[in-house]
C-alpha cells in the first residue's frame, strides 16, 4: 500500500464516509503531487475500478505517474487538465461514480466551471465530494477570509442546475466534507453501473 500525506485528513475514513465502493470510477480534480486521495481511492476501488488524478500542473502529473509506477498501482491514471474548464479533462461524459474536489474549491477562480465539469463527468446519481477547510481559524490552512462555510459551498454548487444535496460530515479537526448527487434517471444509472467501459476507453491521458 502506498501511504500519502498526513493524518490531518484521513483519506480512507473520508472516502468510506462518502460510500466509495469496489469497482467505482473516480476522479480527483486538482489532486496535488501527494495524491492524498488518489492512492487510497485506488486501493478502495480495487482492480476493477479506476482513479483519474487530474491536475493543471505537469509536474504534479509526472509525480503521480512516477508514484503509481513505482508502487505498481495500475488503476491510477494521471490526466493533465484545467479543472475549471468544462470539457478540458479527456475523460468520457457521464462515466464516473465519484468526483473529489479537496482543498481546491476556495482556490478556484471559476468555481462554476469546476462544478459543471464534475457534473459532466458523473453518471446520473454519481457523487461529488467537496472537502474544504472549516471556517474557524487554525494554525494550518488559508486565512479566515479565504475559507468557506458548508452553507457557502452548498450555495455555490446548487446554483448550477442538476444537483441534489446529499449531506455533510466532518473530515477531520479542520475540514468539512459535503456530498452532492447528480440528478438523473435512476434506471439509466443502474444500466451505466453495469456497463462501465475499460479505463483505457474512458480517458486519453495528458502527456507531460
Amino acid at each position: 500500500m502506498l501511504v500519502s500525506g498526513t493524518e490531518l485528513i484521513n483519506p480512507f475514513k473520508v472516502l468510506e464516509s462518502a460510500k466509495i465502493q469496489q469497482g467505482f470510477q473516480v476522479a480527483d480534480l486538482g489532486c496535488g503531487a501527494l495524491g492524498h486521495f488518489v492512492f487510497p481511492a485506488a486501493q478502495l476501488v480495487g482492480g476493477n475500478g479506476a482513479v483519474y488524478a487530474v491536475d493543471l500542473d505537469k509536474d504534479v502529473v509526472r509525480a503521480i505517474e512516477r508514484k503509481a509506477k513505482h508502487a505498481q498501482i495500475w488503476n491510477v491514471h494521471a490526466v493533465w487538465s484545467d479543472i475549471e474548464v468544462v470539457g478540458a479533462a479527456r475523460i468520457q461524459d457521464a462515466s464516473l461514480d465519484l468526483v473529489i474536489v479537496a482543498n481546491n474549491f476556495y482556490l478556484a477562480q471559476h468555481r462554476e466551471g469546476v462544478v459543471r465539469e464534475a457534473l459532466r463527468l458523473l453518471k446520473p446519481w454519481g457523487s461529488l465530494l467537496v472537502i474544504e477547510w472549516t471556517p474557524e481559524p487554525s494554525p494550518l490552512g488559508p486565512p479566515p477570509e479565504r475559507r468557506m462555510s458548508t452553507t457557502a459551498i452548498r450555495t455555490e454548487v446548487m446554483r448550477v442546475p442538476g444537483w441534489e444535496y446529499d449531506g455533510e460530515f466532518s473530515a477531520g479537526d479542520h475540514h468539512d466534507a459535503i456530498v452532492f448527487r447528480k440528478k438523473g434517471d435512476r434506471h439509466h444509472a443502474q444500466v451505466l453501473a453495469h456497463s462501465t467501459p475499460h479505463p483505457d476507453d474512458l480517458a486519453l491521458h495528458g502527456k507531460a
